[in-house]
């Protein structure tokens, strides 16, 4: 009885590469997502390294379609795997939780308390009085580590509900006030925990 070789074998060509290329697909794309974001937060020296090891992935996986061109299974891992790399990509991204972002927070009511909270946990807070398309608001600016936003959004709503606020990412900010550091690995793990 003759036995064929495991690398000639059908679980190898139609499960076991498939499965690579997707796997592979997944771990590229998700390199490539956080370089960009590296890229987009100035991290020059970081983004060589991890778009590096992007692009030999991508090789790797890249070599396996052209070494096998009819077969199209390999076709639908490659586009699964970019579709997965994606997805996983902003979760990893959301987990890192790098740089700062500038909170605008407009209320109608009365904004002491919120003010006050913010202040308390070590939050440097800007506000001035203004005149939304409803009458007088308040404005109130304050510039966070990403770790922090939920817990600032937290403080929000418990203040005010119902106030609009809006998120958006800085590239750079000196001179502020900010609250003593907390370990990038302690928030990473509390995020893990929460999502079991």
């Amino acid at each position: 009885m003759e036995t064929t070789p495991f690398f000639d074998s059908f679980i190898f060509g139609w499960i076991v590469i498939p499965l690579l290329i997707f796997s592979a697909r997944i771990v590229d794309v998700s390199l490539g997502t956080i370089r960009i974001i590296y890229v987009s937060r100035g991290l020059k020296y970081v983004s060589p390294i991890v778009g590096f090891f992007e692009i030999m992935i991508w090789l790797l996986a890249i070599g396996q379609i052209f070494q096998n061109l009819t077969n199209p299974i390999y076709y639908l891992a490659y586009a699964l795997g970019f579709a997965s790399g994606n997805f996983v990509g902003i979760i990893i991204e959301e987990r890192l939780a790098m740089g700062r972002v500038a909170v605008r927070i407009i209320t109608q009511v009365e904004a002491s308390g919120l003010i006050s909270a913010l202040r308390k946990e070590g939050y440097g807070v800007t506000a001035v009085n203004a005149e939304g398309s409803m009458g007088p608001v308040k404005l109130i600016f304050t510039i966070v580590d990403r770790g922090e936003l939920e817990h600032v959004v937290n403080l929000v709503k418990t203040f005010n509900p119902k106030a609009f606020f809006s998120v958006e990412d800085v590239r750079m900010a000196r001179e502020g006030i900010f609250p003593p550091a907390r370990s990038s690995i302690t928030n990473l793990l509390k995020h893990i925990r929460k999502g079991k």
